[in-house]
């Protein structure tokens, strides 16, 4: 055999194995950031406070990843999931979210394939005892059989930074479930506490827009509308309600786009 012929065969490989390995360097892996912060500054991120708005409606739209299609919940009510946790970190730091959010891994969010975005969470580590609540704001985990993937901060409060994964139990916050578990930062709510659900429609710098608004969707809505305005009579806010849950509110909201009014947020009173 021509002793030429094997000396190029054999540079031929050893520049593909070298492009390989130079390729392989080049593959961004996700992991926690480049320098590891310091665990007291960790230590102090809080639980988020819930608040809660209508699901955005491109977030509710079936969608189809590695050839499965997903078909997101219209409503959190009663949802309860136990299973293995993961987490995301500086590959995917600053991107967007499915809710178009830049993805931050010092922030209390996750991810989720089903939940209305944005919802709220408490995720309980079924081996440490230990509870977060996370903001869900994003699509996924697409791996295994994996439930939630948590932000890097989430993870380290949690506890399951180390190894990668965790068995956890996830449970939908709602305004009648909002004070339990209780954020950090916040003492348990009196359990003479009621929270009053209302839809805010539209906010104006003109009492007579916003009563022009109160006037237009009274005969279209079957609840009050009323207009709250602040101390300064600066702003002007048109609502409706009180009304008797969340989905209800969900449901006005989907009737106002429909008279095109959009954009409406639910607000929650307490009393």
């Amino acid at each position: 055999m021509n002793v030429t012929y094997l000396t190029n065969i054999s540079l031929i490989s050893a520049c593909s194995l070298l492009l390989l390995a130079s390729c392989s360097s080049q593959i961004e892996r996700d992991g926690p950031p480049d320098q590891t912060p310091n665990t007291a500054a960790l230590d102090q991120i809080q639980n988020p406070i819930p608040s809660f708005s209508p699901p955005r409606s491109a977030n509710l739209k079936p969608y189809t990843i590695h050839g499965k299609t997903y078909y997101p919940l219209a409503s959190n009510q009663d949802f309860v999931q136990r299973g293995e946790a993961s987490w995301y970190g500086r590959k995917f730091h600053g991107r967007p979210t499915a809710t178009g959010e830049a993805y931050d891994m010092y922030a209390m969010t996750a991810a989720h394939k089903r939940l209305p975005l944005p919802s709220y969470v408490s995720v309980r580590n079924l081996d440490n005892g230990r509870e977060i609540i996370v903001r869900v704001n994003d699509r996924g985990p697409f791996h295994g059989n994996r439930i939630i993937d948590l932000s890097y901060a989430a993870a380290y409060k949690l506890g399951i930074l180390q190894q990668g994964t965790g068995s956890v139990e996830v449970r939908a916050i709602t305004p009648d479930t909002a004070t339990t578990p209780v954020p950090q930062s916040l003492p348990p709510a009196p359990e003479e506490q009621k929270v009053i659900v209302y839809l805010q429609i539209g906010a104006f710098r003109s009492y007579d827009n916003a009563q022009h608004l109160q006037q237009r969707l009274q005969s279209h809505l079957q609840w009050p509308i009323r207009i709250v305005s602040t101390a300064d009579d600066q702003l002007h806010r048109v609502q409706t309600g009180p009304l008797p849950q969340v989905s209800v509110a969900e449901q006005v909201a989907t009737q106002l786009s429909e008279h095109g009014v959009t954009g409406a947020q639910v607000k929650l009173a307490v009393r």
